[in-house]
């Protein structure tokens, strides 16, 4: 590819390029036949705009606010594994450029770097994605460290009683290096047989109660996709909801996240944020989202994907490319701040069979 990259998407070559292939499948692959990795992405392309026009727009105002904390735009960067992987910098480099951006970095249980490299590296918002191991003891011990450096929430993923089937990986005879933030807590090994990271598989609603009784800090879950676990989110007391599918490295023929989104916005009725990732590609993506009811999405793979090709500054130019045209698509459909932005600003694929029938 010649020149600089101009969008995500050739971003994602760069990294395809740069990386070897074992590492470059880890981190775009998704479970078994990969229908909803596919998906995530094409359900953003079925949903259409209707701009508003004669609306002054000659000031943008993109940013927004996420559990208190004001961000210079509604979207921030998803927890995602071992970014060493893709760059020698690894989490490091990601957090300098979620904070040069002025965003919030959620840093996964499964980095490469600690918790604490991770928290000196840079000073900016930031909060911990955690996953409770069959050790409840390790999980304690995580989110009391997070606590202790300065993470401002705890994203805890749930949709993960085991691992996906994930079959690059398995072709690939992948080996995930061991995860850095519980060394000499427990065996780190992945047992690839059983398809478990040391995750409790007996995890379950009452547990939202003992984590609570852990930390002071607000606790989102991440890994909602129907009505009915939104609501059971809100009655035990969740701080926030991910529409997530887990980047589509989970449970193949889940739906997209975009088309539950509205779901699950309805069903908690405006009690916590709702938050989404999976397919995010273009700022039109990060509009869409907005307008039907998310406070702000998180970019995964395109943040890995700007790692791989350039560093930090890959990173950096991804979230800049994707306010910029975020922005671009505000002023073009006439929402001058994101307050503006409406269910009436967009229409879904089932809007437009109504109205051929």
């Amino acid at each position: 590819m010649e020149g600089e990259p101009v969008n995500v998407n050739e971003f994602q070559e760069l990294a395809r390029q740069a990386l070897p292939k074992m590492y470059y499948d880890y981190y775009s692959g998704g479970a078994e036949d990969q229908y909803t990795l596919k998906e995530n992405v094409e359900a953003f392309r079925r949903i259409t705009f209707r701009p508003r026009i004669l609306v002054d727009v000659s000031r943008i105002n993109f940013s927004t606010t996420v559990l208190s904390y004001k961000i210079s735009a509604p979207i921030m960067v998803a927890p995602s594994a071992m970014h060493k992987l893709a760059h020698p910098e690894g989490e490091i480099a990601t957090a300098r450029a979620a904070a040069a951006s002025n965003t919030i970095m959620v840093l996964s249980t499964m980095s490469s770097c600690t918790i604490e490299e991770v928290a000196s590296s840079c000073n900016a918002i930031r909060f911990f994605q955690l996953y409770v191991y069959k050790n409840r003891d390790v999980a304690a011990q995580l989110v009391q460290r997070a606590e202790r450096n300065g993470y401002k929430a705890i994203v805890l993923t749930v949709d993960v009683p085991r691992l996906g089937r994930r079959e690059a990986d398995i072709k690939n005879k992948m080996i995930v290096p061991p995860v850095k933030n519980i060394e000499g807590l427990v065996s780190t090994e992945v047992d690839n047989d059983e398809g478990s990271i040391l995750v409790d598989a007996s995890l379950c609603w009452r547990d939202i109660g003992w984590l609570r009784s852990i930390t002071n800090l607000p606790i989102l879950i991440k890994g909602v996709l129907t009505r009915e676990d939104a609501i059971k989110a809100t009655e035990v007391g969740v701080a926030g909801i991910v529409v997530s599918n887990h980047g589509a490295r989970q449970l193949d023929y889940t739906p997209a996240t975009i088309t539950v989104l509205e779901e699950v916005v309805h069903a908690v009725g405006g009690k916590v944020p709702v938050f989404l990732d999976g397919g995010v590609r273009r700022g039109t993506d990060v509009f869409k989202a907005l307008a039907l009811g998310a406070q702000a999405v998180l970019i995964g793979r395109p943040a890995i994907y700007g790692l791989a090709a350039k560093g930090e500054y890959g990173v950096r130019k991804v979230i800049r490319m994707l306010k910029d045209e975020f922005e671009l698509t505000m002023a073009l459909s006439g929402c001058p701040s994101v307050k503006y932005i409406t269910r009436s600003h967009v229409r879904t694929q089932h809007e437009k069979l109504h109205l051929v029938l």
